[in-house]
């Protein structure tokens, strides 16, 4: 890393090798569902085995985002979310005592509009590992991925299975951290199956780089984490553990959210559907 912080990233993915399994990284947007939840369910992540945590940075436009997530951003900007106030509560994670790598993801706009040196400065103070910017391609990235990189803030890009591999190439060139891999062409959402053609895919972004890789989008089930297992070194949980957290009430969150990271770790079986 080009300051003094650890790479927890890189840690974070030597541990999981060692051990044979995936990371298990659920999503959790900022400032939601009540503005000051996110450190409460962030540990209750974390005390279900989460290995790391993808915060989002809410945004009026969250194109590649499903339903489940973009309502989730609207109610987090009306109660006020920011980058500001996402960066505050990254400061306030560290500040307990939190170690795991924490990611942003996002979108680019609030983060150009904040100024890319600043958000960067900023990012890196705050205690943030990386950034996953859904739409910013490699070619169009300079203006942050220069600071980032100099700063030692991960720039993680995706790829997505119509990706062709002139592009796996370009990204592989300009990722750090890991590549994310979209497992479907669409936006975020639960999905019963994972897409027949997944390890072809994985197989193709192998072939161009030796960084870890991530899957995202339709990850909802154990076996499904099972699944990525055999492909892949994370599996990524966005709108399985958000549905979560929206159906369930404050009082009972923390042990439900526990709970369902739990199951998708492994650490404890899946519940038997009464017949």
């Amino acid at each position: 890393m080009a300051n003094n912080t650890p790479d927890r990233i890189a840690e974070l993915f030597a541990r999981t090798r060692a051990e044979g399994r995936p990371a298990v990284i659920p999503f959790v947007p900022a400032g939601w569902p009540e503005f000051d939840a996110t450190p409460e369910i962030v540990q209750a992540a974390i005390d279900g085995g989460a290995d790391a945590i993808e915060l989002g940075l809410p945004f009026s436009d969250p194109l590649a985002d499903g339903a489940t997530n973009q309502q989730a951003y609207y109610e987090a900007l009306q109660q006020g979310t920011t980058p500001v106030t996402l960066l505050d509560t990254v400061r306030s994670l560290r500040a307990s005592g939190i170690t795991i790598p924490i990611i942003v993801m996002g979108y680019v706009n609030p983060m150009t509009s904040y100024g890319p040196d600043r958000w960067v400065t900023d990012a890196i103070e705050a205690g943030v590992d990386g950034l996953i910017i859904v739409d910013l391609p490699p070619d169009e990235a300079a203006e942050l991925e220069i600071p980032a990189h100099k700063a030692g803030l991960h720039i993680i890009y995706l790829v997505a299975p119509t990706s062709t591999d002139d592009r796996l190439r370009l990204v592989a060139d300009h990722a750090s951290g890991f590549v994310y891999c979209v497992s479907l062409a669409g936006t975020t959402g639960t999905r019963s199956e994972l897409p027949q053609d997944l390890p072809e895919f994985i197989a193709r972004v192998r072939a161009q780089t030796d960084l870890p890789l991530g899957i995202g989008f339709g990850i909802s089930e154990r076996r499904h984490v099972q699944q990525v297992a055999a492909l892949a070194d994370a599996a990524i949980i966005g709108s399985a553990f958000v549905r979560t957290i929206a159906d369930t009430p404050r009082e009972g969150r923390a042990a439900a959210v526990r709970e369902f990271v739990e199951r998708m770790t492994g650490r404890t079986a899946a519940p038997v559907a009464a017949e």
